[in-house]
């Protein structure tokens, strides 16, 4: 299974996208694919199964927000939790997550696949975590698969991957900290909006909508900081069982509470205020920095 789908919409579903676009559409959307292991358990077959249906579900989202103009999606794939699952439900994880990444990077499906989907549609790629906690092999996987795609600009799909938010603020903490202890930064340049761009997710407008699967209603230290003005919409529906009429319901609640939301995004903004040239200086050696180790990783050896 590829990472994204040739369209399959029938005629109604296209005529009802066709509808929904003459609205506002969000730009970026946040997804919590819950569900997949009681999926597999729902109908009798092995949690990796369900995880792979999962992944399936993904690429034929990925294909629906293709389809709505989205140009770009989040995803949580792993949390740092999910690592005191058993061991056996852990290692195949990592397994799938080697199997489709190596199906993405073979030169065989770049040939076929990359070329005419993720390039076709510019699809960047970038995984968002804390990349030290995933086995060699992975890391240099996701690695290539970010320098790859990364000069595609005109959609993202965002990975998180051993990502938990509050391992994130607290990443974001310690860069700025070591910005001031090495002169970079003052301590009075960190601010709110310092820390966050100091954040995985600095390259990326906040979500302006965050659905999750499984009829769960928390956000289980998913995005807690971008999603602070977001619309949220809880699907009671397994991931893998999530259709396009899923989605397109959870964007006319976000059509119909947009006036309430721009109020309060207008208001973030502007109490983020402006850079100075210390501090756009200090961003620009972060992401320099950022780069640099997914190179040292693309030429490591797993």
């Amino acid at each position: 299974m590829s990472w994204i789908r040739a369209s399959t919409l029938n005629w109604i579903q296209f005529l009802c996208v066709k509808i929904i676009k003459s609205g506002r559409v969000p730009k970026h959307i946040a997804f919590i694919m819950d569900g997949n292991r009681r999926y597999a358990q729902k109908n009798n077959v092995r949690k990796f199964e369900g995880h792979s249906q999962g992944f399936d579900k993904l690429a034929e989202t990925l294909q629906w927000c293709l389809d709505l103009g989205i140009p770009e999606v989040t995803v949580y794939a792993f949390s740092i939790e999910n690592f005191k699952r058993s061991q056996e439900e852990v290692d195949a994880l990592m397994e799938l997550s080697q199997q489709k990444f190596e199906r993405l990077l073979s030169e065989k499906m770049f040939c076929c696949f990359a070329r005419d989907k993720l390039m076709e549609h510019g699809v960047c790629i970038r995984v968002i975590g804390n990349l030290s906690l995933l086995p060699q092999n992975i890391r240099k996987l996701i690695a290539q698969a970010m320098i790859l795609t990364k000069d595609n600009k005109k959609t993202f799909l965002n990975v998180a991957f051993a990502y938990t938010a509050r391992e994130e603020m607290a990443q974001a903490v310690r860069t700025a900290v070591s910005g001031v202890e090495r002169d970079a930064l003052q301590l009075s340049d960190v601010t709110q909006q310092l820390l966050s761009n100091c954040l995985y997710t600095s390259t990326s407008p906040d979500p302006e909508l965050l659905i999750r699967t499984s009829g769960e209603v928390r956000l289980s230290d998913y995005l807690l900081w971008q999603v602070s003005c977001s619309c949220i919409y809880f699907a009671d529906v397994l991931w893998p069982e999530f259709s396009i009429w899923h989605l397109l319901a959870a964007i006319i609640k976000y059509q119909r509470s947009y006036a309430q939301l721009v109020p309060v995004q207008q208001a973030d903004e502007m109490a983020n205020g402006c850079l100075n040239e210390r501090i756009s200086l200090f961003h620009t050696c972060l992401a320099a920095s950022r780069l640099a180790s997914l190179e040292e990783l693309n030429h490591a050896v797993a």
